[in-house]
């Protein structure tokens, strides 16, 4: 076992940390505990540590009497599994027990708790992943190369690929999910084919983690290589079946890479599909999306009104007010990465601060206006009302409710009750 050490970054040295590692060596004396895993692996690859996670030898009773022992509050999040999470500092800590798998059926696992860090590292994904640190930046390889693999942007699985695949087959999008997050060069050829050759096994999966696994992909920096990948392996169809090719896709990434734009994987979702709003609500459907980001695909995709690059000031502030400066903004992203950028780059980014920064205006007209003028009550009103707003739209949103009044006036003794 490779024993080399991080030091004591600074995730490690805050007092929320050190509290919840204090608590379960107060039990389990020193070296009971080890953080594992993500937090490890980031911060030897210099990326942002977010989550922290710990293993531990200790069982979930035992974690959470000494958890609670130490003024500390314990959720059991998974105690069938190990899991106990440790809320300290107003932060989460999962913490797990040592485990080895049982038996699996490609979604799920039964596992039995073990004392042994080398029988826990084997039951991991990614041999990256299954890296180890005590409380003093000590770190335990235990396959021998997690450590080289994370310093060379290697994703190899942690010993026979394919019998890691059919644990849970989620990892088949794990591995193109730290490929496009981690991974330099080539991939790992043994890892690719069993991917692709097991790939059958995903539509087994929950729709949630697959949406999930998916967005993280899509998230990360650049993730064109994965997703050429993905669709060069017959992945990607399988579980983004209306995905239309994937050349919008990367030219949306380029313009977010060469423009400085952070990266918006939602939108590099709608990029893969094709411009139908019903496409969109397919795909939010059988992913499981949330309500929000189903409606931001919907409005996204759609086709009217058309964007260009050539709109004017004017032709503008109708599609946004039309549309919304969001889901315009989404059109102007879609439509460039979809025309040919070098000749108008200039004209489709100047599209962009004239939505946000125009404040979108209401019509100055009430239901009771309409009434006022001698429309009775019911639909003629919302007719009405619209025949002025279609007015005030075309005469670039008047400010000038004496105008509005007046149009009103003129719709209104215009039509017969």
């Amino acid at each position: 076992m490779n024993e080399l050490s991080i030091g004591t970054p600074g995730w490690m040295r805050l007092d929320k940390t050190r509290a919840v590692m204090a608590a379960l060596e107060a039990v389990g004396g020193a070296g009971c505990a080890r953080f594992v895993g993500g937090c490890v692996r980031n911060t030897l690859t210099g990326h942002p540590v977010a989550d922290i996670d710990i293993a531990t030898v200790l069982e979930p009773p035992v974690v959470i009497a000494a958890l609670e022992a130490a003024g500390l509050k314990a959720v059991p999040t998974g105690v069938d599994h190990g899991t106990v999470t440790a809320v300290s500092g107003g932060k989460p800590y999962e913490i797990t027990t040592l485990r080895r798998d049982v038996e699996t059926d490609g979604r799920r696992a039964v596992v039995a708790f073990t004392t042994d860090w080398a029988e826990d590292a084997q039951r991991r994904d990614f041999r990256l992943n299954a890296l180890y640190a005590d409380a003093q930046g000590t770190i335990f390889d235990p396959t021998g190369e997690g450590m080289a693999d994370a310093k060379a942007g290697r994703i190899v699985f942690v010993g026979d690929a394919e019998t890691r695949i059919l644990e849970d087959a989620l990892r088949i999008l794990r591995f193109f999910r730290f490929q496009a997050w981690y991974g330099q060069g080539e991939p790992d050829a043994v890892a690719l084919a069993a991917c692709e050759g097991l790939r059958d096994r995903l539509t087994g999966l929950s729709a949630e983690r697959v949406s999930s696994e998916l967005l993280k992909i899509l998230a990360a920096d650049d993730p064109r290589t994965v997703v050429r990948l993905m669709a060069a392996t017959g992945i990607l169809p399988l579980i983004l079946p209306l995905a239309r090719g994937i050349s919008r896709f990367e030219a949306l990434v380029a313009i977010e890479t060469e423009q400085l734009f952070t990266c918006d994987a939602e939108l590099r979702l709608a990029a893969l599909l094709p411009d139908d709003p019903a496409s969109g609500a397919e795909t939010a459907q059988a992913l499981r999306l949330s309500n929000a980001l189903r409606d931001r695909l919907v409005a996204a995709l759609g086709t009217e009104p058309r964007i260009v690059s050539w709109l004017s000031p004017r032709e503008t502030r109708r599609a946004v007010y039309r549309l919304g400066a969001a889901a315009f903004c989404d059109r102007v992203m879609l439509a460039w990465a979809a025309s040919p950028r070098p000749a108008a780059g200039v004209q489709w980014r100047a599209l962009l601060p004239m939505a946000q920064s125009w404040p979108r205006p209401a019509l100055p007209l009430t239901g009771d206006e309409v009434v006022a003028a001698g429309v009775p009550r019911g639909p003629l009103v919302g007719q009405v009302m619209r025949e002025v707003e279609a007015w005030w739209i075309d005469h670039d949103f008047i400010d000038d409710k004496l105008s509005v009044v007046e149009r009103l006036k003129a719709v209104a003794q215009g039509m017969a009750y």
